[in-house]
């Protein structure tokens, strides 16, 4: 049985023509030239700067300045970040956070397989970061897609909190797995080999998870009748 037509009252049977009406632009991202600007913002800051502050400073003085160089930049970025706009990109906070273990693991002794545990180490914090925040109101995954790509709720919608949840408690699994290869690989393979193998990985499973993430929110969204739309920025977003 179809919904009523115009003029009849509602039976009751599938969505009622106010809720379809409700759903156009429940989802919002900003126009396709700010959305490339506002995701590539978040990734220069909490992935190209760190990163570029590591190679300088490595070529300079060493691995050991590398990271020290590179752990400054990311938190003086959350700084700014906090002085400019009263918050701190969950991201940048990933980022930071994930730095921090890794470099006190590093500067903790010299020698090579405690270098070689900041890695497993660094994705079980990341495991336990995206598990904590899993079950509750706000999962990581949908502040990460607030922040990175400006995905704005116009009319907050149940089903895909759930689907938030849900992504978050994949992005904990994939860390997780990440996590015990790498730790296997660890004991299994000499360090350069071991190093190579940790960025091919690393690579594959996020690029994995990225696009399982994805194809999995097209389908909600289907699902849910909701619609995705281009929208101007708010005031005051960021990068202004």
């Amino acid at each position: 049985m179809t919904a009523a037509r115009a003029g009849e009252p509602y039976d009751g049977a599938g969505p009622s023509p106010a809720a379809r009406a409700g759903t156009a632009g429940d989802l919002e991202v900003p126009r396709p030239l700010r959305l490339v600007l506002t995701a590539g913002w978040n990734l220069t800051e909490s992935v190209g700067l760190p990163v570029a502050a590591y190679a300088a400073a490595a070529w300079a003085g060493g691995r050991d300045a590398g990271m020290v160089a590179g752990l400054a930049v990311i938190w003086i970025t959350a700084v700014i970040r906090k002085v400019v706009t009263g918050s701190v990109p969950s991201l940048l906070t990933i980022t930071a956070v994930e730095l921090t273990v890794q470099t006190a693991v590093v500067l903790a002794t010299g020698q090579l397989w405690l270098f070689l545990l900041q890695f497993p180490l660094a994705n079980l914090a990341m495991c336990v970061l995206f598990a904590r925040t899993a079950r509750g109101p706000d999962p990581l995954v949908a502040r990460l897609a607030a922040e990175v790509v400006a995905l704005r709720q116009t009319t907050p919608h149940p089903g895909l909190h759930r689907f938030f949840q849900g992504a978050t408690w994949l992005w904990a699994g994939i860390f997780l797995l990440l996590t015990a290869a790498l730790a296997a690989l660890m004991v299994t393979e000499p360090a350069s080999v071991f190093l190579l193998l940790t960025t091919a990985v690393t690579i594959a499973l996020v690029v994995a998870g990225t696009g399982a993430s994805a194809l999995w929110f097209l389908s909600v969204l289907r699902r849910l009748g909701l619609t995705l739309r281009f929208a101007q920025p708010q005031p005051g977003t960021w990068p202004s």
